[in-house]
């Protein structure tokens, strides 16, 4: 079993800053390719970002540029530096571990965090 834990949420002001943290405990056994969703509100939970066992990542366009996905595979953990938050950023972030399937999909991890609340104000 793998046990997930995002930490860093809080309230920040439209433009400013957060990182969050995704540590990995538990059977983790070899590198695995982590994802990030979000989940505002009456919406679906979206992909934002992901990064391979080797440290290459990828970004949703819609966070392109603003985030920054990284990894200390000593300390099985991942920190998403998230700049120029928007309001729209607003929502419940989760972290995962990627099984098979299309990236995009949340039915394509198989292990998630308990999720992390980030709220930009305007």
């Amino acid at each position: 079993q793998v046990h997930l834990v995002e930490s860093g949420g809080g309230l920040v002001q439209a433009g400013g800053s957060l990182r969050l943290s995704c540590a990995a405990s538990g059977r983790t056994g070899s590198l695995r390719t982590m994802g990030w969703f979000r989940q505002a509100p009456g919406k679906e939970r979206e992909f934002v970002t992901l990064i391979w066992p080797g440290g290459s990542t990828y970004y949703a366009d819609s966070v392109k540029g603003r985030f920054i996905l990284s990894r200390d595979n000593a300390m099985n953990t991942a920190y998403l530096q998230m700049n120029s938050l928007k309001p729209e950023d607003t929502a419940n972030y989760y972290c995962a571990l990627y099984n098979s399937g299309g990236y995009y999909r949340p039915s394509s991890y198989n292990y998630w965090g308990q999720g992390t609340q980030v709220t930009v104000s305007s």
